[in-house]
């Protein structure tokens, strides 16, 4: 009693197509599956890129020093100011 008999299948169908109408139903399918498609796809991509990016991190590259470049501001010579204006 917990599966459904063919004639329930029918009636799914008519109550389906009557709803959607036959013209549509071809597209939404084709649509379906392109998007399945993708979705594989990416999945499968970022499947590649987890088994590449694992090595990396479990040997870290040395660290380099950071080289920091000190920027000294302009003397403030607008307009005869001879002071510089705090920002």
């Amino acid at each position: 009693m917990g599966s459904l008999s063919p004639w329930h299948w029918a009636i799914l169908a008519v109550v389906v197509i009557l709803l959607f109408g036959a013209k549509k139903l071809p597209d939404a399918a084709r649509s379906l599956g392109k998007s399945m498609r993708i979705f594989k796809s990416e999945m499968r991509e970022m499947q590649n890129e987890g088994k590449s990016d694992t090595p990396s991190l479990q040997t870290p590259a040395p660290a380099q020093p950071v080289q920091s470049q000190r920027v000294d501001p302009p003397a403030a010579t607008e307009q005869g100011h001879s002071q510089a204006r705090p920002a």
